[in-house]
């Protein structure tokens, strides 16, 4: 009867002391950008030699990251899987193409769940332009291949955990 009593305790204890905690407080501010800022960024970024990147939002203490990109020149990157992780890709401007799904080849763990292999087999390419929206949940096989006048897109990415 007293483990019993004991139980109940601890439950109606931790149920009060989460009941009395309330709401979180948010993990950074929030962020609004135009439509006019974010089509500005990416051509700040086109301006620039090279295949390059800009947080929005930086992942560090979230379980997000927003970034825009813009890749001039993208070939024979290796094809790549995250454990943890889900992309959407909202495309800004120009066009790629991107091998989805099938397996890896020989993977390689290059970070804890974070897998890269030079070939894959089974994929489908889709070629993505202005406008198009792609969501790559974990465990997919996915790759960009950029040819051409350049490439900008916001990419979304989904942590399963908060990020250090």
């Amino acid at each position: 009867m007293r483990f019993l009593t004991l139980v109940i305790s601890i439950m109606v204890f931790s149920f009060l002391v989460d009941a009395q905690s309330g709401p979180i407080a948010p993990a950074k501010p929030y962020v609004v950008k135009t439509g006019k800022q974010v089509a500005d960024l990416a051509k700040e970024l086109a301006s620039q030699d090279g295949n390059k990147n800009q947080d929005i939002v930086a992942a560090g203490g979230m379980q997000m990251r927003v970034a825009v990109f813009h890749d001039e020149l993208r070939e024979n990157d290796n094809f790549e899987v995250h454990n943890a992780s889900d992309d959407i890709y909202y495309v800004l401007d120009g066009k790629a193409t991107l091998a989805l799904g099938g397996s890896l080849l020989t993977p390689n763990e290059i970070s804890p769940g974070e897998w890269r292999s030079k070939s894959a087999t089974g994929t489908q390419k889709v070629e993505v332009k202005k406008g198009d929206l792609v969501v790559v949940p974990r465990g997919t096989v996915h790759q960009r291949t950029v040819t051409g006048k350049g490439f900008s897109m916001v990419l979304i990415k989904i942590f399963e955990n908060r990020q250090p």
